[in-house]
């Protein structure tokens, strides 16, 4: 954190990157155990939010073509209404009794210990709008099946959801206790969507599906239950996770549906999950239904205002899929009954979560505040997938003529791209990345005519696709649709790689020319326009990048050898090298005795010029390639206090050139949750100085499926220490994790504090990535007084 998001931490400015070399890490191996998909709970921090859209917050208005209708929709109040339980489903006050009917379906699989009760919260938030005459509502539930008794069950149940005003209990009709099912398994859904038509045929048909989702991957895991589909069988990373509807397997599933029951496609289909607003799944989609709602990042534990678009809804059932999906994604968050309740958001804010320690225990926040809180990273995007087809076409234009490009260019706006949270750990750069904003890097460094017309009519394309598209400001190169670009390493990985890829996204693989395009990136084989089938280069094939190496850097420059509180430092050195991406501090404490050195900081440094593109920073480097490098180091190092005390913690920084009150690191380590249902690895979310998300994840480390932890009092957090093992030569050997100290939550919230580094001898240097995202380090020790 010697530098705050990317602003040096002293007065003297850093002229340019930094260095590349002499010891280089070896990235560890991705073992890509991702069991899970990615969170209905998921993306934390400030989110600037009135109804229905917030400042801060970018929403995409409708074409005229979809935007009738709406202005009944806003009428609709979002307030909850004193209900006496009813014995059969009446028409909500507002629903009208004409138009087409509406079957609303949601497959919510809440089988996971972190997602059940905000999966639950949701099915009541649906029970506050209820059927009508025109809007029928079914549910199948699966819950978490654990030591917490106080749930109501923890068995799979279907519903016919009528009104009900409690947030707490379940009260709509039961059609079926279920018993042990497998969520996972394609023919459940089959059997639940096939079942919920034949028994309530209706006119327009809606499926939500509800739990972890993973991008292409897929999502909807049931950890309880042996997988028992065989689809995937012998792809990597199907044999690696396991238990997982993945996504070929949807596709398939959503076409036996419409085979069994004769529907010709689904009016929406909507992922209340993490990461699936990707052009992979969007084009899985493409041929079951009119219209889709995703998202590009994760979402918070909140899920989606499911009273708000259903009342909107009953109000008026004559309206389109495209204006549904608008009302999903103009009330996301800022209508969640969670927010607009008061005691809801009392309860909500009291349950450990990391709002109660930012707003403080004396008052419960507004409305407003809690809204700005929560969606500063959130995407959500309506698309008509009738539009798809031309996408996809002006894409496989802009690849094919990609092969004509200078391939730094694509290395450069891949690296600067607004990315997505990974779900292949943290140790390679981020692979889900913005296809407009990546495009749009594209554009300005290249200089090819050809590019140039295809990269705006993509555009165009892309933009004639989105209904609507929600942005917290944290992600704001956001655009609506992410697509998957891997580094090198990723791509020759056979769990991440084509081996895998081309076998789950199938669909995606056979009618693009992505695939085609990748494989060219990697290894250099060029493709024709009409190029059918899928690229999966042979095992054994090279794998290069365009943006990788040839970078050299010289010894280190000190002002001198010792420092000390209040004493600094001064380090300098030579780069030279085109490839260059990213230029990072880095210190370090050396364990003679184990001949180890402990990571205690690092953050980005600037550039000597940073340019922005839709509100994303990234740095330009001398186009000579030859620029110098200085830094003041100070030995401060930093630390988490839970309020009784502080744990010196490795905080890594997300995001380049962000001001220090806007900058977000994260810390990694084992979450333990106090009731003694166990623990899982996860990652604190820090932003001017204070807590404000924890992620968790599924699998054995990073690499996995990310969910959103309500954090409880009593629950701990403990530290995970990253050390680098050197060889006799001082060259690193291998980098590993141990368990550091433990930290309590209770009525204090986690902050950052800073401290003066004990006093040994300390590793200190500069990290270079390239544009392929491979470090390099050249460091120099410094004692410590």
């Amino acid at each position: 954190m010697g530098g705050a998001g990317g602003l040096p931490p002293t007065s003297e400015l850093p002229i340019g990157a930094i260095l590349v070399a002499i010891l280089r890490l070896p990235l560890p191996i991705l073992g890509l155990l991702l069991i899970v998909g990615c969170c209905v709970a998921g993306a934390f921090l400030f989110f600037m939010a009135q109804s229905p859209s917030a400042p801060g917050t970018d929403v995409i208005a409708a074409p005229p073509t979809v935007t009738r209708a709406l202005a009944d929709f806003a009428s609709v109040t979002n307030t909850p209404r004193p209900i006496t339980p009813p014995t059969r489903a009446p028409s909500a006050p507002g629903a009208s009794s004409s138009g087409p009917r509406w079957l609303i379906m949601l497959y919510q699989d809440a089988k996971d210990q972190v997602l059940d009760q905000d999966i639950f919260t949701d099915l009541n938030e649906a029970e506050r709008s209820g059927s009508t005459d025109r809007v029928r509502i079914v549910s199948q539930i699966d819950r978490y099946r654990g030591r917490q008794t106080s749930r109501e069950w923890s068995s799979a149940k279907r519903f016919y959801v009528t009104r009900d005003a409690d947030l707490h209990t379940v009260r709509s009709q039961q059609v079926a206790d279920l018993g042990q099912v497998n969520m996972a398994d394609p023919k459940t859904l089959i059997d639940f969507v096939t079942w919920a038509i034949k028994t309530y045929p209706s006119d327009k048909y809606v499926l939500i599906l509800s739990d972890h989702g993973m991008g292409w991957p897929g999502g909807w895991t049931d950890p309880a239950v042996k997988a028992s589909a065989t689809s995937n069988r012998g792809v990597p990373l199907a044999d690696s996770i396991g238990n997982l509807l993945y996504l070929n397997d949807l596709d398939q599933a959503l076409g036996a549906i419409r085979s069994q029951t004769g529907v010709d496609k689904f009016e929406l289909i909507g992922m209340d999950a993490c990461l699936m607003s990707q052009l992979e799944v969007l084009d899985a989609l493409a041929p079951h239904s009119r219209y889709a709602v995703a998202s590009e990042e994760t979402e918070p534990a909140l899920g989606w205002a499911y009273t708000s678009f259903l009342d909107a809804l009953a109000a008026n059932p004559n309206v389109s899929g495209a204006d549904l999906g608008r009302a999903i994604v103009e009330t996301y968050i800022t209508d969640d009954q969670r927010i607009v309740d008061d005691q809801a958001r009392a309860e909500f804010v009291s349950r450990g979560s990391t709002l109660g320690g930012l707003f403080g225990s004396s008052s419960v926040p507004s409305a407003a505040q809690v809204a700005r809180e929560l969606g500063t990273d959130v995407t959500l995007t309506a698309v008509d997938l009738q539009a798809l087809p031309a996408l996809m076409k002006n894409l496989n234009n802009l690849v094919f003529a990609l092969q004509q490009a200078e391939p730094k260019s694509i290395a450069q706006a891949r690296s600067y791209a607004q990315s997505f949270t990974s779900v292949f750990g943290k140790s390679v750069p981020p692979s889900y990345i913005d296809l407009g904003h990546w495009i749009e890097l594209l554009s300005r460094t290249n200089r090819d005519a050809t590019v140039s017309a295809a990269s705006q009519q993509v555009l165009a394309a892309l933009k004639a696709a989105v209904v609507a598209e929600k942005h917290g400001a944290g992600k704001p190169g956001a655009t609506g649709i992410a697509i998957y670009f891997p580094n090198s390493q990723l791509y020759g990985n056979p769990a991440a790689g084509p081996e895998s890829y081309t076998a789950i996204a199938n669909r995606f693989a056979t009618e693009s020319l992505w695939d085609d395009f990748l494989a060219y990136v990697y290894t250099g084989k060029r493709f024709s326009q009409a190029a059918s089938g899928i690229a999966v280069p042979p095992r054994g094939t090279t794998i290069t990048a365009p943006g990788a190496g040839q970078i050299q850097i010289s010894p280190i420059r000190l002002s001198g050898r010792t420092a000390a509180p209040g004493k600094s430092v001064t380090l300098s050195v030579d780069v030279d090298g085109k490839n260059v991406g990213y230029v990072k501090l880095f210190a370090g404490f050396y364990d003679r005795t184990a001949n180890s050195i402990h990571i205690a900081d690092e953050d980005y440094l600037q550039s000597s010029q940073t340019l922005e593109a839709s509100g994303v920073y990234y740095p330009v480097w001398p186009t000579s390639g030859k620029f110098t490098v200085k830094f003041q180091w100070e030995p401060l190092v930093y630390a988490i206090n839970d309020g009784k005390k502080s744990v010196p913690a490795l905080f890594s920084p997300e995001t380049y050139g962000a001001s220090p009150e806007k900058a977000v690191y994260t810390v990694e380590g084992l979450y333990t949750f106090a009731d003694g249902s166990g623990s899982r690895l996860a990652r604190l979310y820090f932003r001017d100085s204070l807590l404000r998300q924890v992620m968790g994840f599924a699998g054995n480390d990073s690499a996995g499926a990310p969910s959103e932890i309500t954090i409880k009092p009593g629950d701990t957090f403990t530290v995970l220490e990253e050390w680098i093992d050197l060889d006799q030569s001082g060259n690193a050997v291998k980098t590993a994790t141990q368990k550091g100290k433990t930290l309590t939550f209770g009525d204090q919230p986690f902050k950052w504090v800073e401290m003066d580094a004990a006093a040994g001898e300390y590793i200190v240097g500069f990290t270079v990535e390239d544009l392929d995202g491979n470090p390099q380090r050249v460091f120099e020790r410094i004692a410590v007084q």
